[in-house]
């Protein structure tokens, strides 16, 4: 019996470990493994002896867990039978054209429908005033014996379905007079693997609120013992106040400012960001393009106390001054390169009497770093606004379609001369009035430059309310002082809160208000920057590594907030994950614009997808520094078994959290693109984490798990998973998953 329990888990552990290798040897040779005999037997013979052992242990006495094992074996078996049944391919649609024929992607052969296809009508839906792909759109006749039976609109995240076949929007022909759909035929397994979701959700339903499974048999016993130990007295902490203030003291710190090259007057720039503009595909401020440009150039939103509407009109009006200007932050090994010790380099030191330092770099023959990389594409940047051609102010109709024109431009051959005028010659005209500094001159055009953009763009602009919205978005700067400031709350609060806790005392009750007023600041701040994000862009904030990381910090701190009651070190630890998680996302503000989604984003089911994972990584984030501190105490055997109840007891939300968000992107993914597996490589390692802390949960099967130590020293190891899923695909492997 001790055998058979554990070689379900020695073959799930091959399993894990032939996930990781198929994933790096796909990025090595492009050789898919995912399909192979071999590969396909071993998840046979893991739902066999699986099958062998839940009757073994007569599972059927815990209904729960028991429709959780059938739902995930329902799954595998709608899978099998997708690849053995299912069929998919290509249909190219023309104009008008019957289509009775599509291309099978397996075999690379011709396959018939049992009806004809003609295409009606395809257009291309932009985002209102902007060339910015919407939607795609597919309006299809099916035809049978001469007579049109159905018509089908099929679009992104629209399917089309007739007789069995399904139909997605996959592409078109650069004449926008023909179209290409993924065809998929699968009439059974997507039925079986559906039906398997829906009873996996309604098992992890039952296993959290039943009262007689491990959730809430945890919770209650992590309950009481809390209790117990907390009921000692209590203990000042009047060090920890002070270290505090020193801590806030910290963030206000003073810096030297040093002689700035020569700019607008604050209050004069921020005059050019009340500009509308085209950018990213969409249509916002000009203090918003002025805020990513000091970004990308200076690694911040700010220069030596300079605004980004300082900096960018200091570069567009005064250009001389600021080719001298050390202000362009470089990484790696292009300050070697271009011969300078500190971080920031000047314009001019990029060049020589030989030309561009780094073209030499940026040839095929030699390999460029990614920070030589980056650096060309900020000088890029500068290029593209001396050039006239960053910058597009200026919107013109032309043939009933919105266009936006920067003054560098080619502009259309039938622009009204007074229009052409005014585009080729205001920021001429703003320049010579910069120069001789009359700013009351310089108002009124800018003022004119609005009127323009109102009377030529009309109700195509964004109302005053967004307009306004992303300008205080745009200010709502402060993530950085936040994300220190809790992190050193964190750190300190931690060491006062386990010397309490060791002692037996609960920390006093003026330190627990305190941190609980960082805390809210925090949730608060976090709140206001999604909501107001999200009512800017359109779209939940979630389509971007930035954003993901903020949620993330959000979910963390929130759930401090719900366990600082029942879960002693609930505190230090959401204050240092929510601190450790905004800094992250900090690491991605180089380039963090707001963007349209693309049409195949938007889906309800991508931002469920994406909120049900994050908030999977935040509770497992919990569990590794509860694993970490475990260690740390492994001589004070109480407090270990209090971290390790509370580790149990999150494992269960968070692992059940991480299967349900993989299992609605594979429904999205099915309802995007016609398939619901495609073993991309984060889908790979998505599925190894969730493999790899499902392990965790089978303590009863595994007695090694039971052992303190050595339970938490996996789950340390486990979040190596996640790190890999979330950094190190992007970094490593690629796919259609990774964050840009």
């Amino acid at each position: 019996m001790k055998k058979l329990r554990s070689l379900p888990f020695i073959i799930l552990a091959v399993i894990i470990a032939m996930l990781m290798t198929a994933s790096f040897v796909e990025k090595a040779t492009g050789q898919l493994l995912y399909s192979h005999w071999w590969f396909i037997a071993l998840w046979a013979m893991l739902a066999v002896t699986s099958i062998v052992l839940l009757v073994k242990v007569r599972i059927y006495r815990k209904p729960a867990t028991a429709l959780l094992h059938a739902a995930l074996l329902c799954i595998l078996a709608g899978a099998l039978v997708t690849h053995v049944c299912g069929e998919k391919g290509v249909a190219r649609l023309r104009l008008q054209a019957p289509q009775q024929h599509y291309l099978d992607s397996e075999t690379s052969t011709e396959q018939s429908f049992p009806f004809t296809l003609v295409l009606q009508r395809f257009k291309v839906e932009n985002y209102p005033g902007t060339s910015s792909p919407m939607d795609y759109v597919s309006e299809v006749n099916v035809v049978k014996e001469g007579l049109t039976v159905d018509s089908l609109r099929i679009s992104m995240n629209n399917i089309g379905e007739y007789g069995g076949y399904r139909f997605y929007q996959s592409a078109y022909d650069d004449d926008r007079q023909g179209t290409v759909l993924s065809v998929s035929h699968d009439p059974w397994g997507i039925g079986i693997s559906y039906t398997g979701y829906g009873l996996l959700f309604l098992a992890m339903l039952l296993l959290m609120v039943l009262p007689h499974e491990g959730f809430r048999r945890l919770l209650s016993e992590g309950r009481q013992a809390d209790e117990a130990a907390t009921t000692k007295g209590r203990q000042g902490a009047g060090r920890l106040g002070a270290a505090l203030l020193m801590t806030m003291a910290c963030q206000l710190s003073f810096t030297t400012v040093q002689a700035a090259p020569k700019v607008l007057p604050a209050d004069v720039a921020a005059q050019f960001g009340d500009l509308y503009a085209y950018y990213n595909g969409r249509i916002c401020p000009l203090q918003t393009v002025a805020k990513d440009f000091t970004v990308k150039l200076c690694g911040k939103a700010t220069y030596e106390g300079l605004t980004p509407e300082q900096v960018l009109t200091g570069w567009m009006l005064f250009p001389t001054d600021w080719t001298d200007e050390p202000c362009i932050k470089v990484k790696g090994d292009v300050a070697d390169i271009i011969g300078i010790s500190g971080r920031y380099a000047t314009y001019q030191q990029f060049h020589d009497v030989s030309g561009y330092k780094l073209e030499r770099f940026l040839m095929d023959s030699s390999p460029a770093t990614r920070s030589i990389h980056e650096a060309d594409e900020k000088l890029n940047i500068l290029l593209m606004l001396f050039n006239g051609q960053l910058v597009k102010i200026y919107p013109y109709r032309q043939d009933s379609e919105l266009h936006w024109y920067s003054q560098g431009d080619r502009l259309p051959k039938d622009m009204p001369q007074d229009k052409w005028m005014f585009v080729t010659k205001s920021m001429d005209y703003v320049g010579e009035l910069a120069w001789t500094q009359d700013y009351r001159q310089m108002a009124e055009v800018v003022s004119k430059m609005k009127t323009y953009q109102r009377r030529e763009a009309g109700d195509m602009l964004p109302g005053d309310r967004l307009f306004m919205a992303e300008k205080v978005y745009n200010s709502a700067d402060y993530t950085r002082p936040l994300a220190m400031l809790l992190l050193m709350a964190g750190l300190l609060s931690f060491i006062f809160y386990v010397t309490a806790w060791l002692k037996g005392h609960a920390p006093a009750a003026w330190l627990r208000l305190g941190l609980g007023g960082i805390l809210t600041l925090s949730i608060a701040y976090q709140l206001s920057v999604t909501v107001l994000r999200g009512y800017v862009g359109g779209h939940l904030p979630l389509s971007n590594g930035h954003e993901t990381m903020m949620f993330m910090s959000l979910c963390t701190l929130l759930i401090t907030l719900i366990f600082q009651h029942r879960y002693t070190l609930a505190m230090p630890f959401g204050l240092l994950l929510g601190g450790l998680t905004m800094l992250v996302a900090m690491m991605g503000e180089s380039n963090p614009q707001i963007t349209l989604l693309m049409p195949v984003l938007a889906s309800p089911l991508l931002s469920i997808h994406v909120v049900v994972i994050m908030l999977a990584y935040a509770l497992l984030a919990f569990t590794l520094l509860g694993g970490i501190t475990a260690l740390l105490l492994h001589r004070h055997p109480q407090q270990v078994a209090q971290l390790t109840r509370a580790s149990q007891l999150m494992l269960y939300p968070a692992t059940f959290c991480l299967a349900a968000g993989i299992f609605v992107g594979a429904i999205w993914a099915n309802q995007s693109w016609g398939t619901y597996w495609s073993w991309d490589p984060k889908e790979t390692w998505a599925l190894i984490t969730l493999l790899v802390y499902a392990i965790a949960m089978h303590r009863q099967s595994l007695p090694w798990l039971r052992r303190p130590m050595a339970f938490h020293l996996y789950i340390v190891m486990a979040f190596l998973s996640i790190l890999m899923t979330y950094f190190g695909v992007n970094f490593f492997l690629g796919g259609m998953h990774s964050y840009a």
